[in-house]
């Protein structure tokens, strides 16, 4: 999925190559046996197949804070992967990590990553101007975020 030009189009980074995406997830193997750890990823797969659809990622970063990325196969965009991979991520970050707060940097054109934000809880902060060079240009990112304390709120019931 990430040497998919489809779908690296609304992340911060260019499609990779097949060798480049080993490398990748060899590092990512590596981070993940660190202590302490700085990120922490979740693979998505399709509820009735043991195949892999797309990832979640929580980049730790300053004190109880995270960062979201997150990338599903085009063909399974639509069919709420996503908006449930994140809510299982942002549980796990909120609830074993004790994080205080989860951001995300979406670009201006994706309205599906923008709508999931907004539907789990996440409030726009603003626009983070040039903030990725990409597809052989510079791209805003609009930040979301969504604290501890209003994740939980969100989940209790009224």
């Amino acid at each position: 999925m990430i040497g998919d030009d489809q779908v690296t189009r609304s992340l911060s980074f260019n499609s990779r190559t097949r060798d480049q995406v080993a490398v990748l997830i060899h590092e990512a193997v590596d981070r993940a046996k660190q202590h302490p750890r700085s990120e922490f990823y979740f693979a998505i797969t399709l509820p009735e197949a043991d195949k892999l659809i797309g990832f979640a990622r929580l980049g730790l970063s300053g004190v109880q804070a995270a960062k979201l990325g997150y990338a599903i196969h085009a063909a399974q965009w639509g069919n709420g992967y996503a908006t449930d991979a994140i809510r299982t991520l942002l549980d796990f970050g909120f609830h074993h990590l004790d994080l205080h707060r989860v951001s995300a940097a979406i670009g201006p054109e994706n309205a599906a990553s923008i709508a999931i934000a907004k539907r789990l809880g996440f409030r726009y902060e603003g626009c983070i101007r040039d903030h990725v060079y990409t597809n052989n240009a510079w791209r805003d990112s609009l930040l979301y975020s969504i604290l501890a304390g209003e994740w939980h709120d969100q989940a209790s019931p009224d």
